[in-house]
């Protein structure tokens, strides 16, 4: 569970932020502060994971603000001006979020902030965490890597096959983003539009790759990681 507080001096901002973070199942809100001085008290009381920081306030300016903590919680900017970006991530931001967010990008941030927490805490270090969320039909559901057979890419969506279920999760979000949740060690991409589990494959020709009797393609940039999975150059 990540410890999170909402800044930004606009009501309406804020409690779209507030709504969105309720969604999240790994998310405590502990504050909203329409201010950064009012936040400053509010770290002082609590111990905060998670800041979702707007840039452009009154008095204190999200940059300032970040720059004037001792102890840096991570850090997500929202921000209706990408001119920004650049100083954020120079301040080691956690992610950049331009207004108006939609949800599913929201999400990712989420998750990547709880990938970051994850190998924080963590005695043994991760690569990837063994569980994310997606956004299913206004609903987040969880997803265990460990069921997760093989990804279909369509467009603006992914197809997630689980073992030993015949319907996929459907949900809106790129093959970049959920790349970032699996594990190297464990996921290969042998196409723009696929991404399988090893332990799911069950044979390898040269263009293509088998789960059972389904045969999916190998795009010609992914060829040379699918052969060295055979161990043959």
């Amino acid at each position: 569970m990540l410890r999170c507080i909402a800044i930004d001096d606009e009501p309406l901002a804020l409690e779209l932020l507030e709504d969105n973070i309720s969604k999240v199942p790994f998310l405590q809100l502990v504050a909203t502060c329409p201010n950064a001085m009012e936040a400053i008290t509010v770290l002082q009381q609590h111990q905060v994971d998670l800041i979702f920081l707007d840039i452009q306030m009154p008095g204190l300016t999200g940059l300032q603000f970040i720059q004037s903590l001792q102890q840096k919680p991570m850090i997500i900017l929202i921000t209706a001006y990408e001119k920004f970006a650049l100083e954020g991530f120079n301040l080691n931001v956690t992610d950049y979020l331009v207004k108006p967010v939609a949800f599913d990008r929201f999400l990712t941030a989420c998750n990547k902030a709880l990938e970051l927490y994850q190998l924080k805490t963590s005695n043994i270090p991760s690569p990837a965490p063994d569980y994310f969320f997606v956004n299913v039909d206004y609903s987040m559901l969880k997803v265990t890597a460990a069921d997760i057979s093989w990804i279909e890419g369509l467009k603006d969506y992914i197809r997630i096959h689980l073992k030993g279920s015949s319907r996929p999760v459907i949900t809106r979000m790129s093959m970049q983003s959920i790349e970032k949740f699996l594990s190297p060690e464990k996921f290969i991409r042998i196409h723009k539009s696929y991404i399988i589990a090893i332990s799911s494959i069950t044979a390898i020709r040269k263009s293509s790759v088998f789960i059972g009797e389904l045969e999916l393609p190998v795009g010609e940039n992914y060829k040379d990681n699918v052969i060295a999975l055979t161990g043959k150059q």
